[in-house]
């Protein structure tokens, strides 16, 4: 680029163009001294911030301009004088830099060009003009504004040998440097030979030689030219035997093409500098593993192994692959929690106010939570229980896991088992495989960074096991108090103690869980809600939560005690909440649309509104449906949605004894039939039948929504009373429903479900229950809440089923039998 002041001669050329990273070669310019002495200075310029870059008097560089205030600057300069004050960044990372953050020296320069790149960024040519010295900040909005003063160039015995040998110097170790060097392009030995002026010589190698920004700032700041090279000569000199020591390296190196001796050879090179620099990082790593090690409070077992280890790992090769493989092992190590424990709450009264808050119900967990921490605070040291919530999906089991720890003030992990299948899962793999790593359950004890966390196993029913290994017999030494102070992970290979960890499984049904894992654990039952309960967890909980979650106000929408009893009637079949809370979500999501687009909406919820935001109900409420005919006798049942009514209908047709029974049953419950019907044979003279009329009539039992799968003993009663109904034509006893299995001698069997079975019973209008007289036992643990307006009926055979069951009375238009 030539100028119409300056015979500039050379070429501009530049790797990269980053305010960040300033990679650039300036164009040489040469001329006068008196160019650089007479340049006029005006007593306010705009100051442009540089980042890791000095900017010489005579040179011309281009920079990137990114920052906003940087790009109002150079504009509105090239508009007027074209004159900006250019000086370096004390830090490079301040990304808004005022007079503080800025060195006091910089220089004038004149803005030559700005240039938009095709990558959209911004370029500014630049010429430096003639050193200055900030005085002090003018204000001005847009961007850095300040008073400067002048600072004259000290030109003195340029004529003497000394300052000619110095020069010359200077041209050798440059050339050297050139050459030696893959960042400095080939045609800086053109400039450096071709430039005759000094000062701009001086200027030209102090801005191109790879220095810090501190050391060209300092040799920016030495007024003497004489002074400055003297520096300048001192810097190229260092340069110069750092190649020099670099080329000795190679040198002792031996050279192969092979990818594996060009491997080798780069470390050797690296180690070899590491040396002369007196440091190693491979050993500053070494060093603070033990420095880790110290601080851990593990037994002295353990001790002995990170020892024996940590010997192995400093005498390996760090190039080798079994280095990185044994420096995870230690890593681990170092960052499992060894008796690392959080301090517990023993605030019990705390403790009941988070359990409460956050959960409504569940009684039995929080009592036994509760009991657990006031044990804990006598002794001050024990055992932690291994507790299993089985239950319905939707009722809480996994999120009360979070409560327990809010409560107790120690850290949460959840780690789920369902479809879990291969033992290493939970032990880890050997650390001489490949890709080794410690089991689940050290990795978050990790994770955790405490070895006394609440741990919720969820979905612990659902461990499967193929070849890899059977994850649930694994999981018995995680689960047993007496064996866990010793887990073994393969992978540690050293015994880790979780006899401080909170285990809490949850499950759907305890049928599916390994027998001896079974045996370990403290089941606890977490059972369905009532619908006043699930009324109260929406009211308390589901209902904030989703308006939170939407974006809505809290008084955006209320929910009366009524529309919520419609929803969960209506639009929900569950034990939990789960299906209630996707309800609430619809209609609020509805209700927010409406709010953004502006419509009109009732902020109190109708059932109109209801319908539009719901549609049609998807259920009907079960509700008894008298006792009109004979042989429909109304059964309990329970699902894995909580218990239900259900009705079991048996008719009578002239025939020849022919039994038929439909509505999608199983075995279990196809053989209740059998041997109800049995019992009704070989008794028929107690409720009045002849023995032939079993072969004069064809028997049909069928169970309704038979695309529904049902299977279990627990119809036994019902069947056998829908059957001596339907041969007796008598009545069955309003509101009444029952559960329990029967034998061919007539014994009444207890059966499991009880409480789900009630809830359904008091939702479908059921008044009197008949159970087993071996079930009264878990009526006395169930809340009296449930057993409210309930009788119920405690049998030991079938006979007694039918005489509290069965009316003298017989129905309109009853059948001919005898």
């Amino acid at each position: 680029m030539n100028n119409s002041k300056n015979k500039s001669k050379g070429t501009f050329i530049f790797s990269s163009m980053d305010e960040d990273q300033q990679d650039f070669y300036p164009i040489i310019a040469d001329g006068d001294d008196d160019e650089l002495f007479s340049a006029n200075v005006p007593d306010v310029l705009p100051i442009l911030p540089l980042r890791n870059a000095v900017l010489f008097p005579g040179v011309v560089m281009p920079i990137s301009v990114g920052r906003s205030k940087s790009l109002n600057l150079v504009r509105e300069a090239y508009g007027e004088t074209r004159m900006v004050g250019t000086v370096a960044q004390r830090n490079g990372q301040v990304d808004d830099p005022q007079l503080a953050d800025l060195y006091s020296v910089g220089t004038m320069a004149e803005i030559l060009k700005i240039l938009e790149m095709p990558d959209g960024t911004t370029t500014v040519i630049l010429q430096g003009k003639k050193r200055i010295l900030i005085e002090k900040l003018v204000e001005h909005p847009s961007y850095l504004k300040a008073s400067v003063h002048p600072l004259s160039e000290v030109v003195s015995d340029t004529k003497s040998h000394e300052f000619f040998a110095i020069i010359e110097s200077l041209k050798d170790f440059s050339l050297k440097i050139v050459k030696s060097s893959v960042n400095i392009p080939q045609e800086a030995q053109f400039a450096v030979k071709n430039i005759e002026n000094v000062t701009f010589l001086v200027n030209f190698i102090c801005n191109n030689t790879e220095l810090s920004t501190a050391e060209k700032q300092d040799l920016l700041e030495r007024n003497d030219i004489k002074d400055r090279s003297t520096k300048l000569l001192s810097l190229l000199m260092r340069e110069v035997q750092m190649l020099e020591l670099k080329k000795d390296i190679q040198q002792k190196v031996k050279v192969d093409m092979d990818q594996q001796q060009r491997e080798y050879l780069l470390h050797q090179q690296i180690k070899t500098i590491q040396d002369e620099l007196g440091g190693s990082p491979v050993q500053q790593e070494l060093e603070e593993l033990k420095k880790k090690a110290k601080q851990k409070k593990w037994k002295e077992e353990v001790q002995k192994l990170f020892d024996k280890e940590m010997a192995k790992l400093s005498r390996m090769n760090p190039a080798a692959g079994e280095y990185s493989v044994q420096l995870g092992y230690l890593d681990t190590l170092l960052e499992l929690p060894w008796n690392e424990y959080t301090e517990d709450n023993f605030d019990l009264n705390h403790a009941e106010k988070v359990l409460n808050e956050d959960h409504f119900g569940l009684d039995n967990v929080k009592e036994r939570i509760l009991e657990h921490l006031a044990v804990l605070k006598l002794k001050g040291d024990m055992k932690s229980p291994i507790i299993c919530l089985y239950g319905p999906p939707g009722v809480g089991k996994t999120s009360l896991g979070r409560s327990v720890a809010s409560a107790l003030g120690r850290k949460y992990i959840r780690m789920s088992l369902g479809g879990l299948h291969d033992e290493s899962e939970i032990r880890g793999h050997r650390k001489t495989y490949i890709g080794a790593m410690p089991g689940r359950v050290i990795q978050n004890l990790i994770k955790a960074g405490s070895a006394n966390p609440v741990f919720i196993l969820d979905e612990i029913d659902k461990v499967s096991s193929d070849f890899h290994g059977d994850p649930a017999s694994a999981l018995l030494e995680v689960l047993d108090p007496e064996q866990n102070i010793e887990f073994h992970d393969n992978y540690l290979d050293v015994d880790f103690d979780l006899s401080r960890v909170l285990f809490i499984a949850t499950a759907n049904t305890v049928s599916t869980i390994h027998p001896a894992l079974r045996d370990r654990m403290e089941l606890i039952d977490v059972s369905g809600y009532l619908m006043e309960e699930k009324r109260e967890i929406a009211k308390r909980h589901l209902v904030k939560r989703q308006l939170e979650n939407h974006g809505m106000g809290k008084n955006s929408i209320t929910f009366s005690k009524e529309i919520l009893d419609r929803i969960i009637e209506n639009y929900t079949r569950e034990s939990g909440v789960r299906e209630l809370d996707k309800m609430l979500a619809k209609v609020i999501r509805r209700v927010a649309r409406k709010v953004v687009s502006g419509s009109e909406y009732n902020k109190k919820m109708t059932e109109e509104d209801l319908r539009g935001y719901l549609g049609v109900p998807k259920y009907t409420k079960d509700s008894y449906e008298g006792n009109e005919y004979a042989g429909v006798v109304t059964g309990l049942a329970w699902t894995s949605v909580g218990g239900e009514i259900l009705y079991i209908e048996t008719s009578l047709s002239a025939g020849k004894g022919k039994f038929n029974i439909t509505g999608n049953l199983g075995d279990v419950m196809k053989e209740s039939a059998a041997i109800a019907l049995e019992y009704l044979r070989s008794h028929a003279s107690s409720l009045g039948l002849k023995a032939d009329v079993f072969e004069k009539w064809d028997v049909h039992i069928h169970v309704p929504e038979g695309a529904i799968p049902k299977d279990g003993p627990s119809a036994g009663i019902t069947m056998a009373t829908a059957l001596a109904s339907a041969f007796t034509q008598r009545k069955v006893k309003k509101h009444l429903a029952m559960t329990g299995e029967i034998t061919l001698r007539g014994k009444v069997l207890p059966v499991g479900g009880i409480k789900e079975k009630i809830l359904a019973a008091k939702r479908a209008g059921i008044k009197e229950i008949i159970l087993s007289e071996l079930n009264r036992k878990d009526l006395e643990e169930i809340n009296e809440i449930y057993l409210k307006g309930l009788t119920f009926h405690f049998v030991r055979n079938v006979g007694d089923v039918f005489a509290i069951a069965l009316l003298k009375e017989k129905i309109e238009h009853p059948l001919p039998i005898s």
